[in-house]
């Protein structure tokens, strides 16, 4: 029978699990910004993937195995690789597609509507209860990205029809769809993961996403090794600062916060996004972004701010 943990203990946990996801969001945060700069190479985007995912993959296995895990059972790979592989490729596909008709910018904080669908999941499978608390931090969470969203997408004068026109509402569904399916992706990675180790898990998704992207790319015989060294030294970058690392960050969060606490402390993404694209890409951080990465942060602080009493 294992032992009730301390209040101290918890909060220790929630702690370390808020560090590892902010970790995380970091390097996600350059995902957009470094595959553009690869894209602008003339180099197609899922040949860019192809390469992302499969450095990524030779790292991980390397990784794994050089340390002594238990091996796991082929069921369980196989459903990493196809479930767990599958999933990111979907999601990162159609998030990373809406590139052509929206910015980086616009694109992350559209995907950061996830919370609702990782709330909505959560709660029809009755896994965690939508405290007032956590509705609050939503709430302010989604007015910060509804206030940047706002200012990026449309500037608060295009009306819905000049929207459409302009191929904006095809990257905005492409957006919104990888949100949904993020939503999904959480709580099932969660489960998958039960006690196998972070690194192996993550390997056999990056074995997964690679196929994937590797059979895209060649259908479009876009498959190329011949690329300038900007383009590697984004793939690169992508590979091991907004892949690898990020991932097994991401997932030691999860296992400690819960799904909707990360998905909630990973919402200073967008954020961070946009700090990135000042910076690079020399994109003006207007009021809004300000104003809306500030209702974004104290979101992630009033989640951390006070822990929930268990009975």
């Amino acid at each position: 029978m294992t032992a009730p943990r301390t209040p101290a203990a918890e909060s220790a946990t929630l702690g370390t699990g808020a560090g590892w996801t902010l970790l995380a969001a970091l390097g996600f945060a350059a995902v957009s910004t470094l595959t553009s700069l690869a894209v602008g190479e003339r180099v197609s985007l899922f040949t860019v993937l192809t390469w992302r995912y499969t450095l990524g993959a030779v790292v991980m296995v390397t990784w794994v195995g050089t340390r002594r895990y238990p091996k796991m059972a082929w069921k369980d790979a196989m459903r990493f690789i196809v479930l767990g592989g599958g999933g990111q490729a979907l999601l990162v596909g159609l998030a990373l597609s809406s590139l052509q008709y929206i910015t980086a910018a616009t694109l992350g904080f559209l995907f950061y509507t996830y919370p609702a669908w990782v709330t909505l999941v959560q709660a029809i499978r009755g896994a965690e209860a939508l405290t007032a608390r956590r509705a609050i931090a939503l709430a302010g969470s989604f007015g910060g990205i509804v206030i940047i969203v706002f200012q990026l997408a449309n500037g608060g004068t295009l009306a819905l029809s000049q929207v459409a026109g302009s191929g904006k509402a095809h990257g905005i569904a492409l957006a919104l769809g990888a949100a949904a399916v993020y939503g999904l992706y959480i709580p099932l990675m969660q489960w998958m993961q039960k006690s196998h180790p972070i690194a192996a898990t993550s390997a056999y998704a990056k074995i997964g996403s690679a196929l994937c992207f590797l059979m895209l790319a060649v259908s479009e015989r876009s498959f190329t090794v011949s690329m300038s060294g900007r383009a590697w030294g984004a793939i690169l970058a992508l590979t091991l600062f907004s892949t690898v690392l990020p991932s097994v960050f991401f997932l030691k969060g999860l296992m400690r916060l819960g799904p909707v606490r990360t998905a909630i402390v990973s919402s200073v993404e967008p954020f961070l996004t946009a700090v990135l694209g000042a910076v690079v890409l020399a994109q003006p951080m207007t009021t809004s972004v300000m104003l809306g990465g500030a209702m974004i942060i104290a979101a992630v602080v009033l989640l951390q701010y006070r822990r929930e009493r268990v009975a």
